[in-house]
């Protein structure tokens, strides 16, 4: 497959100064290096001050490295940033980005006119893109008028507007209820249909499972791991999962399990008069057999081992 976004030992670094006048250097980027195949939703997760978003700004072109390289369909980023610029949309997550004063059918022909479209071109984008996000009936409206939730749905049009090769969306479902939410996930299998390239920021790790076909986790800018979410939960995580659906149990029942060898931790939800005991433990440990020794059999409903999730898994690599 055609590599569509590629990062090689890309550095960034911010230089301030303290109160002091002394010069004072954050290092975002530290020789991040992946890459990203054609038509596939690629997730770049980590915690925060990672470098998800300065990734975003680089290749976007809105940032321009300290070092190494970055290209997005074959354009270094920074000598051939106007031929990047036509081919990508940007999704950004939160307030940036839109002019208050505006309405949101004149923050989108803002936006076309930047981008070179013609008046009856743009018209016509416009009306389609509006209508795609739901925000017909508030189209004539300030954006300073608008719910969070309805910003984030302009900022989905914005990115859409030129109907990009490659989208970068930086934590898209921000401000989305759940059902705005949902809508734009069902909307990105469509997107990658169409044949576009996306990459992903998002701390919501269910989303990420869902959406991307490959993810490489960040951490103080630098790629710590990649795969697929299953390789990832089954190849990166320290941990093994059981879930025991147990009757009602003592606290002292509990701290037992939790003493029992290559235990990590116990979490404990209630399952209608059921208990939910989420036991995370040290690959190879035997714990079905401890668990019913220590409770009972005649305690346990139910016990099961199975893969971690993307955000266990996420959490343990992280740790």
């Amino acid at each position: 497959m055609d590599t569509i976004i590629e990062c090689k030992d890309v550095q960034r670094t911010f230089t301030s100064r303290t109160l002091l006048g002394k010069k004072q250097e954050t290092h975002a980027l530290n020789g991040l290096e992946f890459s990203v195949p054609r038509g596939i939703v690629f997730g770049l997760l980590g915690p925060n001050g990672s470098g998800k978003t300065t990734t975003i700004r680089i290749l976007s072109t809105l940032l321009t490295p300290t070092a190494g390289q970055a290209k997005v369909l074959g354009f270094d980023v920074v000598k051939e940033a106007k031929k990047v610029r036509g081919r990508i949309g940007l999704i950004l997550g939160g307030e940036r980005g839109l002019y208050g004063r505006l309405t949101g059918e004149e923050n989108l022909k803002y936006f076309g006119a930047l981008n070179h479209m013609g008046r009856e071109q743009s018209k016509k984008r416009v009306k389609e893109i509006i209508e795609t996000v739901g925000l017909t009936d508030a189209s004539k409206r300030p954006v300073e008028q608008y719910s969070r939730g309805m910003r984030q749905r302009l900022h989905i049009a914005r990115g859409l507007l030129t109907d990009p090769e490659v989208l970068f969306m930086d934590e898209p479902t921000i401000g989305l209820d759940p059902a705005g939410a949902q809508e734009l996930r069902q909307m990105v299998p469509v997107l990658v249909k169409q044949g576009k390239t996306i990459l992903l920021t998002t701390h919501y790790m269910s989303e990420a499972d869902e959406l991307s076909a490959q993810v490489a986790i960040i951490n103080k800018g630098r790629i710590i791991a990649t795969g697929t979410p299953t390789e990832i939960k089954r190849s990166f995580s320290k941990i093994i999962v059981c879930e025991a659906i147990c009757r009602l149990i003592d606290a002292k029942a509990i701290e037992v399990v939790q003493r029992l060898p290559g235990i990590q931790r116990v979490n404990v939800t209630s399952d209608g008069p059921l208990q939910r005991l989420t036991i995370y433990a040290l690959p190879g440990t035997e714990i079905k057999d401890g668990i019913l020794k220590t409770l009972g059999e005649g305690c346990v409903e139910s016990i099961i081992m199975r893969d971690p999730t993307l955000e266990e898994a996420y959490l343990s690599i992280i740790k």
